[in-house]
């Protein structure tokens, strides 16, 4: 009998001593395991008008920022491509247009015209605090570039969305001609910049919302 209640006791505080030696293990594995979540899914759509492959290109930057932020997807479409989920499903939408005389191509014109007459964003409002940006090319340095992304800029305005800025003081833009014959690293640099900016945003905004 005392040999059968010293091994119980023994095998006690084995156990003990076991249980001690193992849960601050767990508890350190428990919260990397929290800790490692990754940031709440965004999904980021952009779109943008095309001839050259200029716009283009600056939207593959563009795309490029947004993927490199942990837990943003993107979406890259030409404007006469996107369709109304592609559009409602975004938490944000970047859009990218060349300038032609001074103001956004008219096939992104249409696109803003689509939301209402194709996707029916009003009355309900449906892009309503999604986080919107845009960006553009022009032939020359002062082509239009910033009239055409503000434009831009002003459609998702009334559409009651949160625009934001980035790679630049009303977005990323590239001049093409002249001196600047393409689309060089920095302004590519300034693209992925502000894609980056746009996702980090909409993550920021939607992890707030969601509490």
């Amino acid at each position: 009998m005392f040999f059968s209640l010293t091994s119980s006791l023994r095998f006690r505080l084995i156990g003990s001593f076991f249980l001690c030696a193992i849960l601050p293990v767990l508890g350190v594995s428990f919260s990397k395991a929290f800790a490692d979540e990754p940031a709440p899914l965004v999904k980021v759509l952009v779109t943008y008008h095309s001839l050259s492959g200029n716009t283009e290109r600056m939207a593959e930057a563009v795309a490029d920022g947004v993927k490199g932020v942990p837990g943003a997807e993107v979406l890259l479409k030409r404007v006469g491509k996107v369709t109304a989920d592609d559009l409602f499903s975004a938490d944000a939408v970047v859009v990218g247009s060349p300038v032609y005389w001074s103001n956004m191509s008219g096939e992104v014109k249409t696109f803003f015209d689509n939301w209402q007459f194709k996707f029916g964003v009003f009355p309900e409002f449906k892009m309503k605090n999604k986080i919107g940006a845009a960006f553009a090319t022009g032939g020359q340095v002062s082509s239009g570039k910033e009239v055409t992304m503000l434009t831009i800029l002003a459609a998702m305005l009334g559409n009651q969305m949160i625009v934001v800025s980035g790679g630049g003081a009303f977005g990323a833009s590239a001049t093409t001609e002249g001196d600047s014959p393409g689309i060089d690293n920095k302004e590519l640099a300034d693209a992925k910049a502000l894609g980056r900016r746009v996702a980090e945003v909409a993550a920021r905004f939607k992890t707030g919302s969601a509490k």
